[in-house]
């Protein structure tokens, strides 16, 4: 039996670093829990101040087939290369999507051949290390 898989990002602000990963993944911003129409609602039911309201983020992928991204807030930023990182498959427009991501605040590091293919290799907006093949 297989188990529910979260991938979890570090991040300087949460919420921008989402609206990438959403871009970048084919993902959306997880809704907020049933009775209340915005995450801010629901932080003010559960009296979360609202500096405290970017303190994490989470998409989903809306097909339900890949697993939650999940964004938290810490105070130290990156200091070393990623030991896990995402892949992207973004399909046959390759190139289109890995420009979509440099204009989104993406950082081409270079090109890297892999059994699979060729695969680009990009930093998010905040330094993670991630391939689009």
């Amino acid at each position: 039996m297989a188990f529910g898989i979260q991938v979890t990002f570090d991040a300087h602000d949460p919420t921008k670093l989402a609206e990438f990963w959403a871009l970048a993944a084919g993902y959306v911003f997880q809704p907020p829990p049933p009775g209340f129409a915005t995450w801010e609602d629901f932080g003010r039911s559960i009296d979360l101040p609202e500096e405290r309201w970017n303190d994490q983020s989470a998409l989903i992928d809306p097909e339900g087939r890949g697993p939650r991204i999940y964004l938290q807030r810490v105070p130290e930023g990156k200091t070393a290369k990623n030991r896990v990182h995402l892949d992207i498959d973004p399909g046959p427009d390759k190139a289109a999507h890995v420009a979509r991501l440099v204009e989104a605040g993406a950082v081409v590091v270079g090109e890297v051949d892999e059994p699979t293919g060729r695969c680009t290799v990009l930093q998010d907006p905040e330094g993670n290390e991630f391939c689009v093949h």
